[in-house]
């Protein structure tokens, strides 16, 4: 991609931690581009992209929504996280997922748009153990 509409979100922090590899969907880009112009803060995104070869990736049954190009971390907490969700769902993510525990840097709010599929139903609301 060599053309990067997207102006909060650099390239470095959505590619692949492992691979270097993006192939993340536009369509996702730009409703996550939204949700970042209205929310109207930084979104420090803590996994974008990942690669189908990703340590996380082939550790689980089939490749997530990350590898799919259609996710990302959202390193976030405190009063911001509600403000978040709240967008998030405005903004047509079907999958939300929230951990707020442990070191600052791990509390996340994972944001998705896939597709609802026999195993994956949407709109999905979680929290991490």
């Amino acid at each position: 991609m060599t053309d990067w509409p997207w102006k909060n979100f650099p390239q470095h922090e959505m590619r692949c931690k492992e691979t270097g590899e993006l192939a993340i969907l536009p369509s996702f880009m730009d409703r996550l581009q939204r949700l970042r112009d209205d929310f109207a803060k930084p979104m420090v995104i803590s996994s974008g992209y990942r690669s189908p070869k990703h340590s996380i990736e082939i550790a689980k049954s089939q490749p997530g929504t990350h590898a799919m190009g259609c996710a990302v971390d959202v390193q976030i907490s405190g009063a911001d996280v509600t403000r978040l969700i709240a967008l998030a769902n405005k903004h047509g993510f079907t999958g939300i997922g929230v951990r707020q525990y442990g070191e600052y840097k791990k509390r996340i709010v994972h944001l998705d748009d896939a597709p609802e599929a026999p195993w994956r139903p949407r709109p999905h609301f979680w929290s991490y153990p």
